[in-house]
């Protein structure tokens, strides 16, 4: 299988009060309580102008998009404020009758507070300067007054996350071949934002903001956190710990300082919950198996037991050495020490390699170069961390 060089130590302690103690502001379903005040929200800086290519919304024409923001036109709603969904016209913007024009998804601000701002700010600026197939599209905003909305393209299929755990109209049964798409286009918008021009944290990276297309392409959406990686000599960016219970990376929950292998990290868990179709996070699970990555990565190491970890929906669906490869990838994704998981792009690399070498024979020759390289480790730092993604036999 290679070797991961990684610790077995705890990720985070399972006990309530360690993130408290880590000055970490961590929720079980949404990044942050925001700390509102009673102040207008302050207006855009000069400095600080949305992109040009975004469309400028009036609050008239949003409100009238979505029916006054009607209970029956709420798609979701979070830390951040609440999402609608609304319908404009494809060619002029305007609003349009449900059904008669385009579907967008309105997300409106909670008005109480700058954190919410600065969030809102956030998004315009990565949304709206980075553009890829794998992340959700942002069309334009509003910002007349205290409102503050941004509208995006609507993802039909909804979240990840309600495809792996919750019921109703989601499939709660995504095949094994879907799972694997989904995380290939995953990693390709995580490696597109690590390797921009001026490099971007997404610092919370699960399986909410994960959405899926028609034909279930993965499209990342809410960078409300999301931060400017380390510029010049910096090696990280210090600040307030902020993301999602069961996903943080435990040098981030520890220090504050935050590089590109939190996301590293957070892949990694995303791709555990894909695997086993269990939350990262869950209160109703007895308290030693309530942290997903505590409890299950063990079972990521130990070949013998790797395939207890999978999802029972989906027996029969898979080979040992898929499941065994996924393993591994996450494996090394989840390592204690940051400097030794793998880059957004080897985990790409490494996932396409997986998926494209299942029928077709031209990457037989990949596959054999990956074992070839297994036997050839030496004391080289670089040449153990390539046979981290070293086949499974």
């Amino acid at each position: 299988m290679g070797i991961c060089f990684c610790t077995q130590a705890r990720v985070l302690s399972s006990s309530p009060g360690a993130i408290d103690n880590a000055n970490a502001v961590l929720s079980p379903k949404k990044e942050c309580p925001v700390n509102f005040c009673s102040e207008n929200m302050p207006s855009l800086p000069s400095t600080s102008r949305p992109p040009s290519n975004l469309r400028a919304f009036s609050f008239v024409d949003l409100r009238s998009a979505t029916r006054s923001f009607r209970p029956e036109s709420l798609l979701g709603q979070g830390g951040f404020g609440r999402v609608f969904k609304g319908y404009i016209n494809e060619k002029t913007f305007l609003p349009a009758r449900p059904g008669q024009g385009m579907p967008v998804a309105i997300k409106k601000l909670n008005s109480e507070g700058h954190q919410g701002h600065r969030e809102w700010l956030a998004e315009v600026h990565v949304l709206g300067t980075l553009h890829h197939p794998n992340l959700v599209r942002l069309i334009g905003f509003c910002a007349e007054d205290e409102n503050r909305l941004l509208v995006y393209e609507f993802v039909p299929r909804g979240s990840l996350e309600n495809h792996l755990f919750r019921k109703g109209n989601y499939n709660p049964n995504l095949p094994w071949a879907v799972r694997l798409k989904i995380a290939v286009g995953a990693a390709r918008g995580l490696a597109f934002l690590h390797n921009a021009q001026k490099p971007v944290i997404y610092r919370d990276f699960k399986a909410s903001n994960i959405l899926l297309d028609l034909d279930y392409n993965a499209k990342l959406s809410d960078f409300g956190l999301a931060k400017d990686g380390p510029e010049g000599d910096d090696t990280h960016v210090t600040t307030r710990v902020m993301g999602t219970q069961g996903y943080a990376a435990p040098e981030y929950v520890a220090t504050g300082h935050l590089t590109a292998k939190n996301d590293i990290y957070c892949f990694g868990v995303v791709l555990l919950e894909m695997l086993t179709g269990l939350k990262a996070y869950d209160t109703s699970r007895p308290a030693e198996e309530q942290i997903l990555v505590e409890w299950k990565k063990p079972y990521l190491k130990d070949r013998s037991r790797t395939l207890l970890l999978v999802d029972k929906r989906i027996e029969g669906q898979y080979s040992q050495r898929e499941v065994q490869k996924v393993a591994h990838i996450a494996q090394c994704c989840l390592c204690e020490d940051a400097k030794l998981r793998p880059s957004m792009t080897e985990v790409l690399e490494n996932l396409e390699l997986l998926v494209h070498s299942k029928d077709s024979p031209k990457n037989v020759n990949k596959v054999r170069h990956e074992r070839d390289l297994d036997s050839q480790i030496g004391m080289d730092g670089r040449t153990q961390k390539a046979s981290m993604f070293s086949n499974p036999q």
